[in-house]
């Protein structure tokens, strides 16, 4: 009972959090207001259009039965911060989106192309799905656990479910994000841009360095898997 006590006190902050997004790190939050500029625009039509045939082959490659139809986006929300995230929509469709200001930030077209293949690789890989078994996991353990404590309240049993999940859903995420940076080296190289020129974005985002549950590995880290993917190709 003692040692579970301390484990949920420990992790007691992660009471709030919902499970975490497929996402990649964003840059350094601030205030937007992005209007795409026709360079912009131009960019990701032509990366979409080059990257795109790639992962939708390698996904079908990887799993003939997973939907393999990707959904590209812009998120055009007002005031939303630097991000790209991969989701499914209702119908199970993979969907990619990008803010404005993650757009208004990349630098080139070997970045764009690198950050999209990294999301869909998420997709590839099945990551969004194993989060959520592990967060499900995890909720249950946590949940048994706090009735075996003696904190079987309905509100204690619900409060460390939720520990329970988010603590499960960052077990494995930093392993998925340097996994889908070394598919997406891959992807990219086979559409015809540069990975490590694309890598570059890690160094305009805040390090995370190696954080205990953090959802994002190190960027030297992350730099270093691109470097390895790059040279087994």
């Amino acid at each position: 009972m003692r040692a579970f006590l301390i484990l949920m006190f420990g992790v007691f902050g992660l009471a709030g959090c919902s499970m975490p997004p497929i996402t990649v790190a964003t840059v350094a939050p601030k205030a937007v207001t992005v209007t795409p500029d026709r360079q912009a625009a131009n960019m990701f039509v032509a990366v979409v259009q080059d990257v795109e045939p790639f992962v939708e082959e390698i996904c079908v490659r990887t799993d003939a039965r997973r939907n393999c139809d990707f959904r590209i986006v812009i998120d055009d929300t007002p005031g939303a911060q630097a991000n790209a995230f991969q989701t499914v929509d209702r119908s199970g469709r993979p969907v990619i989106a990008f803010t404005l200001a993650l757009l208004d930030d990349i630098q080139n077209e070997d970045e764009f192309a690198f950050v999209l293949a990294h999301e869909a690789s998420h997709h590839i890989a099945g990551h969004l799905e194993r989060t959520q078994r592990n967060a499900a996991v995890g909720a249950m353990i946590f949940g048994e656990l706090a009735g075996v404590a003696g904190t079987g309240l309905p509100s204690n049993v619900q409060a460390a479910r939720e520990i329970g999940a988010a603590v499960a859903s960052r077990a494995y995420s930093k392993d998925y994000e340097l996994e889908a940076d070394m598919m997406a080296a891959r992807i990219v190289t086979a559409a015809g841009y540069d990975a490590l020129r694309g890598a570059a974005f890690f160094a305009r985002i805040p390090d995370p360095g190696d954080q205990f549950l953090g959802s994002h590995p190190a960027n030297a880290d992350r730099v270093a898997a691109v470097r390895r993917a790059v040279g087994a190709i």
